[in-house]
């Protein structure tokens, strides 16, 4: 992407997300480097916590709504909120305006965060314009398409075209990329045998790929399926999408042993 070197940088505030701040932080790190080589100004509010999405799918709106105003003060200063999450973006952007909906005070603070929320990958593309990154991947991936990107987000083609220009990656596509992983948060635990056969589809249809990587964009997908794969015996790769974009792929892969492969 061209910039203009006279124009003002983008200010732009992470939101990191549970999953990332407390499971794998190197996709915080990732998104860091893909936004500042992208010629954006990363801060990460230390206020942040939980978008409040937990709360919100289990009914408890009281707790939701406390979080989100806690949010809402954190990121009302940055040009534009990004998360490497569909899920908590789309509970930001989706969401947020709905649980205000009776506070006209509060509605129009959250429509106004909501406004400049976007998913990371989806940030590159539709608001930086980004069409390539400076990565290379020696490799074959498969891409899942979580169901909060690409039904509350649209989020579908943007990982395609950047990873499409990375040296040495080539794309396989699934039959099952827009199928339901069956992690969907609280879902696996009420609906637990559900739960499992979906995901033992979502296996069978990577494997089917013959790629020896996965990724996606949220890690509650990412951990759900590297589980089930690795109980399976296999030895596919898992990461996020931003991990490779940034070529940051030094850790072990999502599931694999401290020290192990990736």
């Amino acid at each position: 992407m061209s910039k203009d070197p006279a124009a003002t940088p983008i200010r732009v505030g992470l939101f990191v997300t549970c999953l990332v701040d407390l499971t794998r932080p190197c996709v915080g790190f990732a998104a860091v480097k893909l936004l500042e080589d992208a010629g954006c100004v990363v801060a990460v509010p230390a206020s942040q916590t939980c978008c409040g999405q937990p709360a919100y799918n289990s009914g408890d709106s009281r707790d939701a709504c406390a979080i989100a105003a806690q949010v809402i003060e954190a990121f009302e200063g940055f040009d534009y909120v990004v998360a490497p999450s569909g899920s908590c973006a789309g509970m930001i952007k989706v969401h947020y305006p709905r649980l205000f909906a009776d506070d006209p005070a509060m509605a129009n603070r959250a429509q106004a965060l909501a406004a400049r929320t976007y998913e990371l990958v989806s940030f590159l593309v539709d608001v930086l314009k980004s069409d390539a990154v400076a990565a290379s991947y020696t490799g074959t991936v498969t891409y899942h398409d979580s169901c909060s990107g690409l039904r509350e987000l649209g989020i579908k083609a943007q990982p395609r075209v950047l990873l499409g220009k990375i040296n040495g990656l080539t794309l396989k596509e699934g039959r099952e990329t827009e199928v339901c992983c069956g992690f969907g948060g609280l879902f696996c635990v009420k609906y637990p045998d559900i739960s499992g056969r979906m995901v033992d589809s979502k296996v069978d249809d990577i494997l089917a790929t013959g790629a020896d990587t996965l990724l996606a964009g949220d890690l509650g997908c990412l951990i759900n399926m590297a589980g089930r794969l690795s109980r399976r015996g296999s030895g596919v790769r898992v990461r996020h999408v931003a991990e490779v974009l940034a070529e940051m792929t030094e850790t072990p892969a999502i599931g694999a042993a401290p020290g192990g492969g990736g």
